[in-house]
């Protein structure tokens, strides 16, 4: 699922090409993705795009409508979701294709790999109708190390699930809250309450700093090209999705933790002093803190 660096330099282009622009049309093809009916879609033909913005996970395209009060048009990803940008006009491909949205200046094509559709859309007038999408979760960069730490020791659960959980945190998912612990050489598996202030303090400045970070080089790379290639997966991670290979800080083999459509991984070395955690031990560790099934909430599957 793209997180706030991937939907950040989404914002970041998309803002380079729509600002400004009117929207012409919209070609919805599966009816599975719009998620409202008021205001209908055909309120925002014809109306102007007046900025770009993120709200935890989803995109927001705020729209100057003919209604007076502005329309947001809201997009959650999910998982499969990507974004296309393409010559005005363009079809919108067989099978993953949901929606396109023209533009004289393009067109931005929504898909979604796989026969699931989790990807939604909806459509919102006024500011007050778009904060019900919101989950809650504090925005980390903007974030003092007092609400940090209220936030994730409201409830005392495993630090994977905490950050993972868009009503503690805003936009954090599955592979930055891996590069995150292993920034802030924490077990995710530790519990939020353990934490003593020296670890929580550590944990905070890692959470801004691998975010910041990892903003600031896709936003980079946003500006020389629309990022079609939206990926939990980079060679630049330190752990995430680096099953096998060598952890950069100490040269241990990354381990891994597989549950349901996810994995969580950690350097054995830097993160549980030198345990290689199995899923039966997990499960005796846990025990309703990871449940058996998929992980949902309000954005979806952790």
């Amino acid at each position: 699922m793209p997180e706030i660096p991937d939907i950040e330099a989404y914002i970041e282009a998309l803002k380079l090409r729509v600002l400004g622009q009117k929207l012409l049309g919209i070609r919805l093809v599966s009816p599975f993705l719009l998620r409202t009916v008021d205001p209908p879609l055909d309120v925002l033909i014809g109306s102007r795009v007046v900025g770009v913005e993120r709200l935890g996970k989803r995109i927001v395209v705020e729209m100057a409508a003919a209604t007076g009060a502005p329309c947001f048009v809201v997009l959650h990803l999910m998982i499969a979701g990507r974004l296309h940008w393409r010559q005005t006009g363009s079809s919108v491909p067989r099978g993953s294709g949901l929606a396109a949205f023209d533009f004289a200046a393009g067109t931005l094509i929504l898909t979604e790999a796989g026969k699931k559709r989790r990807a939604s859309l909806h459509v919102v007038q006024g500011r007050e109708a778009l904060a019900d999408l919101d989950p809650g979760g504090i925005e980390v960069l903007g974030s003092s190390a007092e609400e940090f730490t209220r936030a994730l020791r409201r409830e005392n659960r495993t630090l994977k699930r905490a950050l993972t959980d868009p009503h503690v945190l805003s936009g954090v998912g599955n592979a930055y809250s891996d590069e995150i612990l292993h920034r802030a050489r924490l077990s995710p598996f530790k519990q939020t309450r353990t934490l003593d202030g020296a670890e929580m303090d550590r944990l905070h400045r890692a959470a801004i700093d691998v975010l910041g970070e990892w903003i600031h080089r896709l936003r980079d790379e946003a500006h020389m090209r629309f990022p079609e290639k939206v990926t939990a997966f980079r060679p630049e991670m330190a752990v995430h999705g680096r099953f096998g290979a060598p952890c950069p800080v100490c040269g241990t083999n990354i381990q891994r933790v597989v549950y349901t459509e996810n994995e969580c991984d950690y350097c054995p070395k830097c993160q549980t002093e030198g345990r290689v955690l199995s899923d039966r031990s997990l499960s005796r560790l846990l025990k309703d803190d990871w449940p058996r099934g998929a992980v949902r909430d309000r954005d979806g599957p952790v």
